[in-house]
């Protein structure tokens, strides 16, 4: 099982990790390292310049929001910017084979002054016309959308849409400010795939007063607008934020790492049954989107995990695993898994936990083999030893 798609593909993390990352492809690098900067994301489908626009032509501010915090850029962008980020990530990019998209994000791209937009996007375009970039993608308001921005839209090569929706609950997002209603969210949503654009919706777990419930009840309400891809968001906590003052003042309790991955999770496989795609869960890291014990973070509180998407995947695993041990309908204790290299740190679980898990419920030892055969995404179970073998001994 693996969360595909996901926008930060091995080289765009080059661009923003260069201490990290400036031999990605290096066997010397450790796989806790490896996996910590995107290992699985060397399987996504196309590479991804992003260009964050923060807080523009967004209204208002949502109770969570700090979008130059979340963003990790502190100014607005020129079309210079545009220019520059782009070659930078060309530059970077070793696989021409691989599609490339630009992708707009922060705040709220067609809210923007039309003029501005059209500056932004003429610089893309250009791109897109040379053929050396497929297409573009900007994520907006559900409230921000209409017939007319649409067709400027497409003039300059766009070819998705994200909206960020949050909740289809019309309380939730009162209560966060958002500004807009569910209704907006299902006439943006129709327009967009009316206008042939690919539609992305993105939704939050964790907002103040949803409850679980409430968020698996959105994903039905998402799943009905036929979206082709989907982002998750737990709700973090971030300084300067109308949601820190309830957080200190005792108002607002933010989800623990657990409940937001066992949630996540959940909104996976209701993803994945309507075929619809989740590229991303969890904020992208940066210098101030990190660990709050950090003095330059801007996370006070909530479930941040410097591997947040990581753990949501291996629990997908461990899930998979342990459903086919139990086929066996007999008491393992020792069992091989054959998997792809690619998916070794997938089976063995973040700090070896899905290891642990497995020893400490269930008394079960497993060891781990890579098979360069089998297809990233799956493996194989092989039973070494049952119950009844120990018996017999």
């Amino acid at each position: 099982m693996r969360i595909s798609g996901k926008d930060f593909e091995e080289n765009s993390i080059k661009a923003y990790f260069p201490h990290l990352t400036s031999n990605f492809n290096n066997p010397n690098l450790t796989d806790e390292l490896r996996n910590k900067i995107g290992k699985e994301i060397k399987m996504s489908e196309k590479y991804i310049i992003p260009i964050f626009v923060p807080h523009l032509g967004c209204p208002n501010n949502c109770t969570f929001c700090n979008q130059k915090s979340i963003s990790g850029q502190m100014k607005n962008v020129t079309k210079d910017d545009v220019k520059e980020t782009i070659e930078q990530f060309l530059h970077n990019f070793k696989n021409d084979s691989i599609e490339k998209e630009i992708a707009f994000f922060g705040g709220s791209f067609t809210g923007i002054e039309t003029r501005m937009q059209e500056e932004l996007l003429s610089v893309a375009y250009e791109y897109v016309k040379k053929g050396i970039v497929t297409g573009i993608r900007v994520s907006t308001r559900p409230d921000y959308i209409d017939k007319e921005k649409l067709k400027l839209l497409k003039k300059y090569g766009v070819k998705t849409i994200e909206l960020g929706v949050q909740s289809t609950n019309d309380y939730i997002l009162k209560q966060s400010k958002r500004g807009h209603t569910f209704e907006d969210v299902k006439k943006a949503s129709k327009l967009i795939r009316r206008y042939r654009f690919t539609l992305g919706h993105q939704m939050m777990i964790g907002l103040p007063e949803s409850t679980r419930l409430d968020e698996l009840n959105t994903a039905k309400d998402l799943a009905k607008l036929k979206p082709k891809i989907v982002r998750l968001y737990p709700v973090l906590v971030i300084k300067n934020t109308e949601l820190e003052k309830s957080y200190v003042d005792g108002k607002y309790e933010p989800l623990t790492v657990t409940q937001a991955v066992e949630t996540c999770k959940e909104l996976y496989y209701f993803f994945e049954k309507k075929k619809i795609k989740v590229i991303r869960i969890g904020l992208q890291n940066t210098d101030l989107i990190s660990n709050p014990e950090n003095i330059e973070s801007e996370v006070v509180a909530g479930p941040y995990h410097e591997a947040f998407g990581q753990l949501v995947e291996d629990s997908i695993w461990y899930d998979n695993i342990l459903n086919k041990i139990k086929k066996f309908n007999t008491k393992v204790i020792e069992a091989e898994i054959e998997v792809n290299p690619l998916n070794v740190n997938n089976v063995i679980g973040h700090k070896k936990e899905n290891l642990k898990k497995l020893k400490e419920t269930y008394d079960l030892e497993v060891k781990v083999k890579q098979n360069s055969n089998i297809k990233p995404g799956n493996f194989n179970l092989n039973i070494l030893k049952t119950y009844k073998d120990f018996l017999d001994e």
